[in-house]
């Protein structure tokens, strides 16, 4: 009887364990939260005539104005990938500047961007308008929801819509 109790649970290990590779539970989501900004891109050409920068952006009959902090942007330089699989990258400065707005609510809904602010010398910078559509996507499947994305460039020709 032993062993036919040890073979019985031997047999329902297998099949049970062996059905997890058959049968996946689906795809899991990364839980990854979205911050609802608009975010701005100052490129080098136009670094030394900005100082300050304010951003208004309205969308769904609501608007909020805001200061932005710019920063120093950087871009991602491939380390390689080791033998075992294992990759690595590493932050550049690029010479850029690049800042957020904090919004309540972002949507695919069209957008009024305004964008304000002196120069480094304390003139005021030209007043600069866009009006676009966010941008939405899945990068993670259907089921994880949509990431929707809005960002701009301010340069000498004004402000245009930026790759998010």
């Amino acid at each position: 009887m032993r062993k036919s109790g040890l073979l019985l649970t031997l047999l329902t290990t297998t099949v049970l364990t062996s059905g997890c590779y058959y049968y996946p539970a689906g795809t899991p989501c990364p839980a990854i939260a979205q911050a609802s900004v608009v975010s701005v891109t100052v490129p080098v050409s136009y670094v030394p005539h900005v100082g300050t920068l304010r951003l208004k952006a309205c969308q769904d009959g609501t608007c909020k104005e805001d200061a932005v902090e710019l920063r120093p942007g950087s871009v991602s330089v491939d380390q390689g990938c080791r033998p075992d699989g294992a990759c690595s990258a590493t932050a550049s400065p690029d010479g850029t500047l690049v800042g957020m707005l904090f919004l309540d609510a972002l949507t695919e809904a069209p957008m009024t961007v305004t964008a304000t602010g002196t120069s480094a010398d304390g003139q005021a910078l030209p007043v600069r308008m866009l009006e676009f559509r966010p941008r939405g996507a899945s990068p993670y499947g259907a089921q994880c929801g949509r990431f929707v994305t809005a960002s701009v460039v301010l340069d000498a020709g004004g402000l245009r819509e930026g790759q998010a």
